[in-house]
């Protein structure tokens, strides 16, 4: 089959399963609650599953243009309800949630990769390539913004400074550092892993 005749019956099954989704969620249930991004993730995830490798390749292949063009539309989406003048009045909280956040990526992914008996680089790097934020954050910061404006306005305000900074800061800094892990971890061609035992990876 073409990659033109698999974009099209992917997009034409991805608009049925909305299809379906929205008929039951706004004439079967009592209150919309189908989260859509969720719904598209469950039905890549099943079609995953269900398909032979081979085939997988070549819908994902097909479709990646239109996945970009899509989470493009997404992020600006989601970012533009959030008003980035609060990022100026960052402070303690906003360093509170960074470093927490990168903490518990950091040791949960050593801990998971210590029990399920990984790779050593795996153990020691992975926490840094999962540092970068992405749209999950905006998404949980809207709908958390949208159920504390109805009875806490300034909770509402706090929440979407505190992320919006933490957002930022985050893709300038922790991007850089999760390239570093992928060079650490030897994942890049051209680098190789470092020596376990020098002071430099000792730090880590």
């Amino acid at each position: 089959m073409s990659q033109s005749k698999i974009l099209c019956a992917t997009l034409f099954s991805l608009a049925m399963t909305f299809g379906i989704a929205y008929a039951i969620d706004h004439f079967v249930l009592a209150t919309p609650i189908i989260n859509y991004m969720l719904l598209g993730m469950a039905t890549f995830t099943t079609l995953a599953n269900l398909v032979p490798e081979h085939t997988m390749t070549k819908i994902a292949n097909s479709v990646s243009p239109v996945v970009g063009i899509g989470f493009m539309l997404m992020i600006i989406n989601l970012g533009a309800p959030l008003d980035y003048r609060l990022i100026l009045g960052a402070g303690l909280l906003t360093a509170i949630y960074i470093i927490s956040r990168a903490f518990g990526k950091y040791f949960s992914t050593y801990l998971g990769a210590h029990i399920s008996n990984a790779e050593p680089t795996v153990k020691k790097y992975l926490g840094f390539v999962l540092l970068p934020h992405s749209g999950v954050s905006l998404i949980f910061t809207g709908m958390a913004v949208a159920s504390l404006s109805t009875f806490d306005t300034e909770s509402a305000v706090l929440v979407q400074g505190t992320i919006a900074a933490a957002a930022v800061i985050n893709e300038i800094i922790a991007v850089i550092i999760a390239k570093k892990g992928f060079e650490w971890g030897g994942e890049l061609s051209t680098t190789k892993a470092p020596n376990p035992d020098s002071a430099a990876v000792n730090n880590y």
